[in-house]
């Protein structure tokens, strides 16, 4: 599990085709710690460490990977947001992600708005009903807040700091972004549908939210 909360931005050194394809990618802090076998969030999607030294290491890419991120397009010198796995009494200071990405969202808008810039993105249909307003996504392993929200859309506003920190400051409109949505929110989608087989009722109260665990 992870946080959405990048701790550093990486660099990609090479992206080998073939089965699986290989990427290496330079990194000076989340290298630490690390042991072959690893998990670390690149752009959002959790990887395996299949290599590793000081300053750098390498995850293979498997063919549901490519199909479903961004990171088969990835680009020797293109940076890239890093993030290690959740430790056992961490604080959580952006949102439960899981590292397996839903589908790729493009950037659709970028406009400054004021000291931050507010980003719109295009969402794949099957997932825009699991967004709300003030609700969390992450972009590329980012955990940010929805502003506005559509079925093939969604806005979020950008702070100086996550800019700064992220690769959000080198993206251009048409870009390709990871999109993961709120586990939460998958998990209910999921029960909804499982009754609707059944031929119950699919409306959500307080009931259905005890009998699933959501509250007690």
């Amino acid at each position: 599990m992870f946080t959405g909360l990048i701790e550093e931005l990486g660099r990609v050194l090479s992206l080998k085709k073939g089965d699986p394809f290989h990427l290496a990618i330079q990194a000076e802090e989340t290298t630490k710690g690390l042991t072959l076998g690893s998990s670390l969030a690149v752009n959002g999607a959790c990887l395996t460490v299949t290599d590793l030294s000081r300053n750098s290491f390498t995850a293979d890419l498997s063919a549901e990977t490519l199909q479903v991120t961004n990171l088969g397009k990835l680009r020797p010198g293109e940076r890239v947001n890093l993030e290690r796995p959740l430790r056992l009494g961490d604080r959580l200071g952006g949102h439960w992600v899981s590292g397996h990405v839903d589908g790729v969202g493009e950037i659709r808008e970028r406009a400054s708005t004021g000291s931050g810039v507010r980003f719109a993105f295009s969402c794949p249909p099957h997932l825009g009903d699991l967004l709300v307003p003030k609700g969390s996504v992450a972009v590329d392993g980012m955990s940010l807040t929805l502003v506005d929200v559509g079925k093939y859309f969604f806005t979020v506003q950008i702070i100086p700091f996550t800019l700064r920190n992220t690769t959000l400051a080198e993206k251009r409109l048409g870009e390709k972004v990871n999109l993961e949505m709120d586990l939460m929110a998958k998990h209910l989608k999921r029960l909804l549908a499982s009754h609707q087989e059944k031929g119950q009722e699919s409306a959500i109260d307080r009931d259905f939210l005890l009998e699933h665990g959501y509250l007690r």
